[in-house]
């Protein structure tokens, strides 16, 4: 009979209930970790404690959750682009939501909607129309920067030129000035 010089380890040999036990223990940290984050690090030194002069942030307001003034008959309102940003400089976003019917067919015209609340976090509501479907455009480009609104709008040059083509090209750019949004359209547009 030959020994070993390693003793019998039976204990060291894998059964499933080894394994369970170890996704158990991992599964225990990966939970806890997730819980328990530090704070994050900042170059900056924290400031005395003392009364706050910004304001809370706020979320930018949900367009989904907002009745928009279309008429859509039995098909629903669809928000189709979005952009969020301070638009009037009071230190909370506003959304700006481009609408339109949800048509099982063609392209229905957009609505451009600038969508706010009150500084306390209520219901969010529109409060000004920036392209009205009316005007049979569509809005193929948004972004919110530097305080403005900027769209790229395709419209048509006549009531004559199919709702296929559209033939017009805008760039315009909104931005909120005494009390009201005011357009910087070029005044060249650009065929397509």
């Amino acid at each position: 009979m030959q020994h070993s010089a390693v003793p019998d380890l039976s204990h060291t040999h894998t059964r499933p209930i080894h394994w369970v036990a170890t996704a158990t223990a991992v599964a225990g940290v990966v939970a806890l970790s997730s819980v328990l984050q530090p704070d994050p690090a900042t170059a900056a030194q924290t400031a005395a404690p003392g009364p706050k002069s910004a304001p809370a942030h706020l979320a930018p307001p949900d367009p989904a959750a907002v009745p928009f003034p279309l008429d859509c008959g039995p098909v629903k309102a669809l928000v189709v682009k979005k952009a969020s940003g301070d638009l009037d400089g009071d230190g909370h976003p506003e959304t700006v939501a481009s609408v339109h019917c949800d048509a099982p067919m063609g392209t229905p015209p957009d609505g451009l909607y600038v969508v706010t609340r009150d500084t306390e976090g209520g219901e969010p509501r529109v409060v000004a129309t920036l392209v009205d479907p009316k005007d049979r455009r569509t809005v193929t480009e948004l972004s919110v920067r530097d305080g403005a609104v900027r769209a790229t709008v395709l419209g048509y040059s006549s009531t004559d030129v199919p709702s296929c083509c559209p033939d017009v090209t805008d760039h315009p750019k909104w931005q909120w000035k005494n009390g009201a949004f005011v357009s910087d359209t070029p005044s060249q547009a650009r065929t397509v």
